[in-house]
């Protein structure tokens, strides 16, 4: 049997030892406390109490503060909006306590709309706490 002077082992020792290039060792320009940001609770009030108004979110919120998923929920639904579980415009919206789950890196409140004759309807909204910027990440209707 014939050795060699360079086994497979000693070239993967090598590789592991050697340093990295410059390159890849450049810090990345987002600061740590940043990139480890989770929206609080009030953030996300603030946010859906903002997004949703008194009458539902806007045309500019429907395109920039809702998640990727959420729009295509909407695409498969056309008849009713997915964001307010509905087919017309509530006379009024209200958005109620947030409550986070950090292990599970998502908030959400429940969302009451009133309809006429006192009539009232639920759904709860969701936010992913690390989206940036903050986003409607998805809806369940109550019903």
């Amino acid at each position: 049997m014939k050795t060699t002077p360079y086994s497979l082992g000693a070239l993967l020792l090598a590789l592991l030892v050697l340093p990295a290039p410059a390159t890849a060792v450049a810090a990345d320009p987002t600061p740590v406390a940043a990139a480890r940001h989770r929206h609080t609770a009030s953030e996300i009030s603030a946010f859906l109490t903002a997004f949703y108004g008194h009458h539902g979110p806007s045309a500019r919120d429907r395109e920039q503060s809702v998640s990727q998923q959420l729009k295509e929920k909407q695409a498969h639904a056309p008849s009713t909006d997915a964001l307010l579980c509905a087919q017309n415009e509530p006379q009024d919206i209200v958005v109620g306590a947030v409550t986070v789950a950090q292990s599970a890196g998502i908030g959400w409140a429940t969302v009451t709309t009133h309809w006429a004759a006192d009539q009232t309807d639920t759904f709860t909204a969701y936010v992913r706490l690390d989206s940036r910027p903050i986003k409607l990440d998805d809806v369940i209707c109550a019903g």
